[in-house]
């Protein structure tokens, strides 16, 4: 029987003083908690399966409760998952459920409160990927990494990599704004593998240096290697991530 493996941490790096992501596996979420190592979960291919991080926004109050809260949204909708309107759907009531919950207008403390999110969804045959803000997917091959969503960032100076800022995310601002959500479908086939993190990841460790460790490593031992290899870079920011490994057998 076809199933999906998913080895999956989230950690707050070495200079964040608590971990505002969260991740969502399954039915399975972890939120603004701490892994020490990487956890594997097996699931039959069939049911659309979601994975997902959520990364709650640095610099304002409560991105560690808008992060919470989109990923257990996201594994509630679960199955329903089965079609990329359902995906854009599921994401426009994060995004609204983020403003009611910081307070709207009211001047809370919550109110620029916001998460970028990134995910995929695995069906028979094919894969739905998902994003709005920075955190990212890839999938996984012997040609090399190949990023499927897509970065709501502004362009890069020259020479520069990365950048801090994003052009939208769910929540984020003290007035409601609609999304447009990144969401499309792919092929997918025994044997493929993806890689869905938050910049905590990204943001220190090149894409060769991400490269290099899953053509070496499956799973749990992947999971760990790019945690690793995020750490080594400095661990400037949390950390999360989802090896998922579609099998035949």
């Amino acid at each position: 029987m076809p199933y999906v493996a998913v080895s999956a941490l989230s950690h707050p790096g070495l200079l964040r003083e608590r971990n505002e992501d969260s991740l969502v596996v399954g039915p399975w979420t972890l939120c603004s908690t701490v892994t020490e190592s990487a956890q594997t979960l097996f699931f039959p291919v069939g049911t659309p399966l979601v994975v997902a991080v959520a990364d709650g926004l640095g610099g304002h109050p409560g991105g560690n409760v808008a992060s919470a809260l989109v990923a257990r949204r996201i594994a509630s909708a679960g199955a329903a998952l089965s079609s990329e309107d359902a995906v854009r759907d599921t994401l426009q009531d994060c995004n609204r459920a983020v403003y009611r919950a910081a307070g709207g207008d009211t001047g809370s403390d919550l109110a620029a409160m916001g998460t970028t999110v990134a995910g995929i969804v695995v069906r028979s045959g094919s894969l739905l990927v998902f994003n709005v803000g920075d955190s990212r997917v890839y999938a996984v091959s012997p040609d090399g990494l190949r990023q499927l969503s897509v970065d709501d960032s502004p362009p890069l100076a020259p020479g520069q990599r990365t950048t801090s800022i994003v052009t939208q995310c769910l929540g984020g601002s003290p007035t409601y704004r609609p999304v447009r959500p990144h969401v499309a479908a792919v092929p997918s086939s025994p044997g493929d593998r993806y890689l869905v993190c938050t910049d905590g990841l990204t943001d220190p460790v090149p894409p060769e240096a991400l490269d290099d460790v899953l053509r070496k490593h499956d799973d749990g031992r992947a999971a760990f290697e790019l945690w690793k290899a995020a750490i080594e870079a400095g661990g400037p920011d949390n950390i999360t991530l989802a090896v998922a490994r579609v099998a035949d057998e």
